[in-house]
């Protein structure tokens, strides 16, 4: 499992996109959606909420479980992935590319959000 140098991580297994134009993508791991199983039901915050860093802001729901999905910033939702909550399966099958959750307008960002290095050591351990 190859995690994409180019976006930072979070210890929840969240994976978050450099900004273009001030917004960020967030999406799981590919960690995580081998870890939650068959994903078929997400609940992602709606467009021009306020998400704050490290706290729940939706659900996903697998045939084995229901997980929270926390954010690794915080900042206001500009958008949310229509396709993955019509397809819920594109967590897993694309979890770096179709299956993105929602993008943010980043007003504070953590400090300790993980390189793609640092993840793979993290989630390794």
């Amino acid at each position: 499992m190859s995690n994409p140098q180019q976006l930072r991580y979070s210890k929840e297994h969240e994976w978050l996109s450099d900004a273009e134009e001030g917004v960020s993508t967030v999406g799981i791991t590919e960690h995580a959606a081998n870890a939650l199983g068959d994903v078929v039901f997400v609940q992602l915050p709606e467009a021009g909420s306020t998400v704050t860093a490290g706290e729940p802001c939706g659900e996903l729901e697998s045939t084995k479980s229901v997980s929270d999905l926390y954010s690794p910033v915080t900042g206001q939702v500009t958008e949310v992935n229509e396709d993955v909550v019509n397809d819920p399966s594109l967590v897993n099958s694309a979890p770096f590319e179709g299956g993105w959750l929602f993008k943010v307008r980043v007003t504070d960002e953590p400090a300790d959000l993980l390189s793609a290095d640092e993840y793979t050591a993290f989630t390794a351990g």
